[in-house]
């Protein structure tokens, strides 16, 4: 399971979900229909005892959204979130203690929210084309916490969906000075294994649409590299998310690297793995 946070949609499956959801709500499919695609096509990611409750609370929210929540999606979250399961699972997973006391919190105040009918649906959004925000090859460093500088590099453009996806790779870069293009030719892709990350590469697909409002600020960009090799969102040729959060390119490295403090790096991939002609690293 792919968790970066405490809410509801700090996960891959929920960021997933709700893509999915909405995807099909904007396209005029009705909202209990959307629902019963969705539990028929994850009943794997249902079965799946650290996915399931992710999957239904999403669910739960996006018929919320949309005044669609029905009693049987509302009982089951409610009986999930009131006989603690989700904090178990979490538990299992070695999350902190303070981060299940957080998580708690959190689910608390969704079945408060979602307890009351909205007050109007969510409106669709008429789909448009939307232009990707960075060139492929672009290097972008950001600062992290510690003031020391990270980087990540745009492995695709996609312009054939409509959706201006970006695919970048976060590296395990962390310099005190400004990275430089050798830096970046040189660096390695982070593979996360914090919380419940499972030797994970930090690859994503990200969203254009809240970049220049909410983001732009965080990156600068350093430069260009080649990349040889090319990529098509939901292809196979690489395990990737998707996002329109991209403070996730951020997050992930401090809290990465604190974890190797005490445990060590476990896994090194070269970032030229991702961006030459060779075969994409194996897990």
């Amino acid at each position: 399971m792919g968790t970066w946070g405490t809410a509801i949609n700090s996960n891959d499956t929920s960021s997933d979900i709700y893509a999915d959801f909405f995807d099909l709500y904007n396209e005029g499919e009705k909202p209990d229909v959307i629902a019963e695609k969705l539990i028929r096509d994850n009943k794997e990611l249902i079965e799946n005892p650290d996915e399931s409750n992710n999957f239904w609370f999403t669910l739960a929210l996006a018929l919320w959204e949309t005044k669609s929540l029905d009693q049987e999606t509302f009982n089951r979250v409610k009986e999930i979130i009131q006989t603690e399961k989700d904090l178990q699972v979490w538990r299992e997973l070695d999350a902190d203690e303070n981060e299940i006391r957080k998580r708690k919190d959190v689910l608390e105040k969704f079945l408060v929210k979602i307890s009351s009918e909205k007050d109007k649906p969510k409106a669709r959004k008429k789909k448009k084309i939307e232009e990707p925000i960075f060139e492929k090859g672009t290097c972008l460093t950001f600062r992290l916490p510690d003031g020391n500088y990270g980087g990540a590099v745009v492995l695709e453009t996609d312009k054939r969906t409509g959706f201006g996806y970006n695919l970048i790779v976060t590296t395990r870069i962390n310099k005190s000075e400004r990275p430089t293009i050798k830096d970046f030719e040189n660096a390695k892709v982070l593979v996360a294994n914090f919380g419940n990350w499972e030797n994970q590469p930090k690859v994503t697909w990200y969203l254009p649409d809240r970049f220049k409002k909410e983001y732009s600020e965080l990156f600068e960009t350093v430069g260009k590299i080649e990349i040889d090799r090319n990529y098509t969102p939901n292809g196979s040729e690489i395990r990737a998310s998707f996002s329109g959060g991209w403070q996730h390119i951020i997050d992930p490295v401090t809290a990465q690297l604190e974890y190797e403090k005490v445990n060590g790096e476990n896994k090194s991939i070269p970032l030229t793995e991702l961006t030459g002609k060779k075969k994409w690293w194996k897990f």
